[in-house]
């Protein structure tokens, strides 16, 4: 499963970004999905989850409230909508699948996903 990001930009502080991961042939239907993110000289981190049902979402608390993560209704696009974004938030975004169904029970786990996208750019700054 070969997934693609994009919507990644610079943006200033208090700016919105929304993020697009698709898998090219596939629906995402029968995966649970996330987003993560990983800064410069920083541990990759998770940001969110959706369940293959769409039913259930995670946040990371540091993004609680500002980020929405969604799916269209073919499934075939996993989108993340970023508001009020910090500078904080500059990161290379990754979207991730997993084949388990329980690997979005809580803020999602880079030990739990299979496929990995090569990630897009997101930069917070004035």
């Amino acid at each position: 499963l070969r997934l693609v990001e994009s919507g990644g930009a610079l943006v200033q502080p208090g700016g919105s970004l929304s993020l697009s991961c698709t898998a090219p042939g596939f629906t995402l239907d029968d995966y649970d999905m996330a987003w993560f993110r990983q800064a410069p000289g920083k541990e990759r981190e998770a940001v969110s989850c959706i369940s293959s049902s769409g039913g259930i979402t995670n946040y990371a608390g540091s993004v609680k409230g500002r980020f929405t993560i969604s799916t269209d209704n073919a499934k075939r696009t996993v989108y993340l909508q970023m508001n009020s974004l910090k500078p904080e938030d500059t990161a290379v975004y990754s979207c991730a699948a997993a084949n388990s169904h329980y690997a979005c029970t809580g803020v999602p786990a880079v030990y739990q996903y299979d496929y990995w996208g090569q990630g897009t750019q997101v930069t917070v700054s004035s």
